[in-house]
Formats: structure tokens, C-alpha cells, sequence
């Protein structure tokens, strides 16, 4: 089987498709850096439609999704944007976790794996 890198840099990849799956690293916002978590979690999940259009998918075929709020207080201010951005009958298995991020300027990050 091949493997295809997306926006591969020195440390990493932004997604990897390997057979019928796409992986993709934890994403964060670049343009919304600093503002609220729900200006930060529409960004991260129109990155992530990106990439999975990049990779060959789309979010109905989301596996799984990992959370990480730098806040856990602002679990709904984040589920208020996943729940819209999610299609029902789709959803994937999710975690949400409190996690300090690389920078206290990025408030959320979420990692997805999906089907091809």
C-alpha cells in the first residue's frame, strides 16, 4: 500500500492517507489565534473539511475525533459550533479532554481519523 502525506513539514504531516484512511494531526486555528473557542473551532473543522477533501473524504466519514480544550469550562461553547458543523446519523466516537496546548493562545485542537 502506498502512502500519501498532505502539508508535510520538519515534524510532521497535516493529514497521511494510508489505504482506504486518512489521519489527521491535531489541528489549530492559525487566522483566529487568540480569539474565542468558537471563532477557533469553526476555523479547525473548515480545516479539517479541507483536508479531508484533499485526502479523498468528507465528515460524514469521520471515525473518530479527539478533543482538546485548554479550558474544559468551554465544552459547550465548543460542542455549540461541533454540533452544527457534525451530520447527524455520522457522528464519529469522540473524546474531549482538558490539555495544556502548545501556547495559551490556541484554546482548542481537534485530531480526526475518517474513511476514504
Amino acid at each position: 500500500m502506498t502512502i500519501k502525506r498532505i502539508g508535510p513539514g520538519v515534524r510532521m504531516s497535516k493529514a497521511v492517507v494510508h489505504g482506504n484512511t486518512v489521519y489527521l494531526a491535531g489541528q489549530v486555528a492559525d487566522k483566529t489565534i487568540g480569539q474565542s473557542v468558537s471563532e477557533q473551532t469553526q476555523e479547525i473543522v473548515d480545516i479539517i473539511d479541507a483536508l479531508l477533501a484533499e485526502a479523498g473524504s468528507d465528515k460524514t466519514k469521520v471515525l473518530s475525533a479527539t478533543i482538546y480544550l485548554a479550558d474544559i469550562s468551554t465544552f459547550g461553547e465548543m460542542n455549540a459550533v461541533w454540533d452544527k458543523w457534525v451530520v447527524q446519523g455520522h457522528t464519529p466516537a469522540r473524546a474531549t479532554l482538558e490539555a495544556k496546548l502548545v501556547t495559551a493562545q490556541y484554546k482548542v485542537e481537534i485530531a480526526v481519523i475518517a474513511a476514504i
